[in-house]
């Protein structure tokens, strides 16, 4: 198996295995701890910001310049945005039935994890360890989306194996992803710098525009800020380390 084949089964650990874990426990729990996974939540979005900003961000300034980084940041924040504009729609069906609830947001989170993969492959591509950092990290985020697909398609009607199996393949998208920024990483400085920075704003989407947002709604207090700054500090330890 090549590096690229590591790196594609790596990825599909990481976003077949996080949407399909957190289906089967949507399936399982009908009750959830919702400060739990707000802290879940707030880590991961403080360990991602680290190895953007240590890592990912200072790696592709550092091969193009900054205004290309720059512009891939933003490039990749757009994309993303637009991508889950198509998840806030998948959530307004739910007043449609749950079934259908379901359906739509599986097919809205696996579009939504194409970039997803990308941020792994581009990381792998640049040569640091932070590739296994973020397949870790977007592994924990992926649990609660195959929850958001599990659940209304078991109370829908649907068997909870074929719940868990469908929120599962809503990861395997992150596969495509990992290939095309691996593939676009190792094409040389100029593509590197694209993946890289592509790959950022696709991240700071996540944290700025869901991950942290979502952990505040689950739980008010100051506990998911404490819990993203641990993560931000694990983050640096890691990438610096």
């Amino acid at each position: 198996m090549g590096e690229l084949g590591e790196v594609v089964l790596i990825t599909g650990l990481a976003g077949i295995g996080g949407t399909g874990l957190g289906g089967g426990l949507g399936c399982l729990f009908r009750r959830d701890s919702s400060r739990a996974v707000s802290l879940l939540l707030s880590f991961a979005a403080g360990v991602m910001v680290a190895v953007v900003c240590f890592d990912l961000l200072e790696e592709a300034a550092g091969e193009g310049g900054l205004f290309r980084a720059a512009a891939g940041v933003l490039a990749g924040y757009g994309v993303t945005a637009a991508l889950n504009l198509l998840l806030e729609r998948g959530r307004s069906w739910q007043r449609s039935g749950l079934f259908l609830a379901g359906v739509v947001m599986a097919a809205a989170i696996a579009l939504h994890n194409v970039p997803e993969g990308m941020v792994i492959g581009a990381s792998f591509a640049g040569g640091a360890g932070g590739g296994w950092t973020m397949a870790a990290v977007i592994g924990l985020h992926n649990i609660p989306e195959g929850m958001a697909v599990a659940v209304p398609l078991a109370a829908g009607g649907e068997q909870r194996w074929r719940a868990a199996g469908m929120a599962a393949l809503t990861g395997a998208p992150t596969m495509l992803g990992a290939m095309a920024g691996y593939r676009m990483g190792t094409m040389g400085p100029a593509a590197l710098t694209a993946a890289l920075s592509f790959a950022s704003g696709a991240m700071l989407y996540v944290v700025f525009g869901e991950l942290l947002p979502e952990a505040e709604e689950l739980w008010r207090s100051r506990a998911p800020a404490l819990a993203a700054v641990v993560g931000m500090v694990t983050g640096m330890v890691i990438t610096r380390g």
